[in-house]
């Protein structure tokens, strides 16, 4: 243990407070992140051999697959520290027994047949340690006709009604990319274990908290389901051509940005004056039925007036001169290098014995007087 992680485990907001940490992949593993890099003990349990799974998922340091350098695993599990239980044997499940006997948190996202068949479900666990915040992340829950199905990050997507709504209304649906169902999913277990612990220390009574990754999911609804709710209308996926100001990416002279338009009707006149491009004045644009009537001509001019400015001069002319909500699509290497970023220290740098110095992203959020820190690298 590193001076800094002893540190931080003495400071942080929620020093003294000890996790057991049986999770895997990605979603248990942010919830219990979450809780280290903000000063918790949180000891994670791998199975002995192979660990867990998410040393096998790319992208690796230096793209050798090797279970020490897979950067998901390494950013997922900072200020953590590791053992390996075998729990099918008798040693290995009466070892966490004992540590749940200390422990004030246990998360763990197996399926939920697992736990009970190995007797470390809720119930038995809760009678050694009644004051136990149990923390159970699954796809589809603990209950329910779904409740022991499979399923993939794709999959939590389409069920939990997200992808209906995203992509071109012409073309098939569409899901964000990479694992946000799993963050998301990680982020609601973090949240509902520090409640339950909030009540603990209230009450002196555990509980079981129980996370849906589905549920998850159609949480990011909102609007929509309000929508069905109130009217029976259904969101459909935005037409190619709107007759508006278009929601989607827009390419400029040197990337895309996104024109994002709240507040009421676009005033063209003033657009067409602030982005240079007096087409947009025209009379086939000049009410509602004839721009979406010209919507694909509309769109057209659109985007031959952005292609004329770069994507940084109009984000900043676009905020500074009209308050507009544009946005540039930064790849990551514009995101590392931003100067917005920088100003506030987000990315922290943290070097592992195998990987080296890298650097991870950083605080999800800025406490004044019990600052994040990811004191050590992955276990």
């Amino acid at each position: 243990m590193t001076a800094d992680s002893t540190n931080n485990r003495k400071s942080g907001a929620l020093a003294g407070v000890k996790v057991l940490d049986l999770t895997h992949h990605v979603a248990g593993p942010y919830c219990t992140k979450l809780m280290a890099d903000f000063g918790a003990e949180v000891l994670k349990v791998e199975r002995p051999g192979t660990g867990d799974p998410a040393r096998g998922l790319g992208p690796f340091a230096h793209d050798d697959a090797h279970p020490e350098k897979s950067l998901l695993f390494a950013y997922l599990n900072t200020s953590k520290r590791g053992i390996t239980l075998d729990l099918k044997s008798p040693t290995g499940r009466s070892l966490l027994k004992r540590l749940v006997a200390e422990s004030d948190i246990l998360v763990e996202n197996f399926s939920p047949r697992v736990m009970p068949a190995l007797g470390l479900d809720y119930v038995p666990l809760q009678k050694i340690n009644p004051a136990l915040v149990y923390v159970s992340i699954s796809n589809f829950g603990q209950t329910g006709p779904y409740r022991d199905y499979k399923a993939t990050d794709i999959v939590e997507y389409a069920l939990g009604g997200l992808m209906y709504i995203l992509g071109s209304h012409d073309r098939e649906p569409l899901k964000h990319a990479l694992r946000q169902t799993q963050f998301k999913a990680g982020t609601n277990a973090a949240t509902a274990a520090l409640m339950a612990y909030f009540h603990r220390l209230k009450t002196g009574q555990g509980q079981l908290v129980d996370v849906s990754v589905q549920e998850a999911v159609a949480s990011a609804l909102r609007d929509t389901v309000s929508l069905y709710s109130y009217n029976g209308a259904i969101r459909q996926r935005q037409n190619s051509y709107t007759g508006d100001m278009p929601r989607s990416p827009m390419p400029t002279s040197d990337g895309y940005i996104v024109p994002i338009h709240f507040g009421g009707a676009v005033d063209w006149d003033a657009t067409g004056d602030f982005l240079g491009e007096p087409d947009l004045k025209r009379q086939e644009f000049a009410t509602p039925e004839s721009r979406l009537e010209h919507a694909k001509e509309l769109h057209e001019t659109l985007e031959k007036a952005f292609g004329r400015w770069g994507k940084y001069e109009l984000f900043e002319q676009a905020n500074k001169r009209r308050g507009s909500i544009y946005g540039i699509v930064q790849s990551p290497a514009e995101v590392v290098a931003s100067g917005q970023y920088s100003h506030r220290n987000y990315f922290a740098e943290i070097d592992h014995p195998v990987i080296g110095a890298a650097r991870y992203p950083g605080a999800p959020l800025i406490m004044s007087g019990t600052p994040w820190k990811a004191s050590s690298p992955a276990p």
